[in-house]
């Protein structure tokens, strides 16, 4: 992909909608591009985490201790935590098919987000938004099917 190409692209991944041209294209930038083939390990559940892949091609199976958690598409993006925090990956994540993906490092985005207040923002908003709608989520399940504890 050129980076026309990576900046088109990205404006229409969640994530980085809320940014301008220009923040899209310093992290167009430093966007690689990589390809999995079909049913490799992206990473592991507990792996060091420091890069966020975005998928623009084929599809990612995330899972925790075995079980399906999602079935992630082109401009789903995973591995936002650990971008953040560096902490270990709190799922596993595996091509279901063959894969091209954009993978984003740690230090390049903290370079941007360090100099670019208005990109940072944009993130926070976003991953602050999926959050929320992740916490209403969990607690309607909980309130209709309730526990038997």
């Amino acid at each position: 992909m050129i980076l026309v190409e990576k900046v088109l692209f990205l404006k229409h991944v969640s994530l980085f909608s809320r940014m301008s041209v220009g923040d899209l294209g310093r992290v167009a930038e430093i966007a690689e591009e990589v390809v999995y083939t079909a049913y490799s390990n992206i990473f592991r559940e507990g792996d060091y985490g420091d890069t966020l892949f975005i998928i623009v091609d084929g599809s990612v199976q995330i899972t925790r201790r075995g079980e399906l958690l999602a079935l992630l598409q082109a401009r789903d993006y995973f591995g936002e935590m650990s971008i953040l925090d560096g902490e270990p990956r709190s799922a596993s994540a595996a091509a279901s098919s063959d894969c091209l993906l954009l993978k984003i490092s740690q230090e390049e985005f903290h370079d941007i987000l360090s100099t670019h207040f208005d990109t940072a923002l944009a993130v926070i908003k976003t991953l602050s938004r999926n959050l929320r709608s992740h916490v209403i989520q969990y607690a309607q399940t909980e309130s209709e099917g309730g526990s038997n504890a």
